[in-house]
């Protein structure tokens, strides 16, 4: 599940109140990378403080017969424990890497790598994966066999499913300019099946 999300919320204190903030991240083996810039308030206060961080990927309403029993099919994992900043240059390249290549695999290889300059600009904070909580809701909804099922009324599931839209291409490109393939294998499958 966390190999195919792109976008976590990383939650902690900050200054005594609390902050819940989007973020990329990466996963590799047993640890989660997340990146941000320098001055990010959140990164820093991470480094030093418990966080929780949730990935959740939402896959149907459940519509029931009564509002009360309406709900979401979803998967969610929340992962506790203290980030520690990457600090090592080679473990830091790594962590970029497997955060460009869980956004979009290929690209790593095709793109420039980050300046010195960009790496200063860069934080990178590893947390391991020992400490976490998985929850699940999947099925129908749950009053079919409740007496709101003698009202006659539609119940179910509407399943979401993520596609890819058409790539848009940045107007500053010169003209003619193909995408390149890892591009095209990721545009001809679903979302989080590709891996490189």
């Amino acid at each position: 599940m966390l190999a195919v999300g792109v976008v976590c919320h990383l939650g902690l204190l900050v200054d005594g109140d609390p902050m819940v903030v989007p973020t990329v991240y990466g996963v590799a083996g047993d640890t989660m990378y997340l990146h941000g810039s320098v001055a990010s308030r959140s990164l820093v206060a991470a480094s030093r403080a418990t966080v929780c961080v949730t990935v959740t990927h939402v896959d149907g309403l459940v519509l029931a017969r009564s509002v009360f029993e309406h709900g979401l099919n979803y998967r969610c994992a929340m992962i506790y424990g203290v980030p520690r900043p990457v600090t090592d240059p080679t473990e830091k390249l790594l962590g970029l890497r497997v955060l460009t290549e869980q956004l979009a695999p290929g690209q790593w290889d095709y793109a420039r790598r980050p300046s010195k300059k960009e790496l200063a600009a860069t934080s990178l904070l590893a947390l391991a994966l020992d400490e976490a909580s998985v929850k699940v809701r999947t099925g129908p909804p749950d009053d079919g066999d409740g007496p709101d099922a003698a009202l006659g009324l539609w119940a179910g599931v509407l399943p979401i499913a993520q596609s890819w839209g058409d790539a848009v291409p940045d107007p500053a490109l010169p003209s003619g300019t193909a995408r390149p393939g890892h591009l095209e294998r990721i545009l001809s499958s679903p979302p989080g099946s590709i891996t490189k």
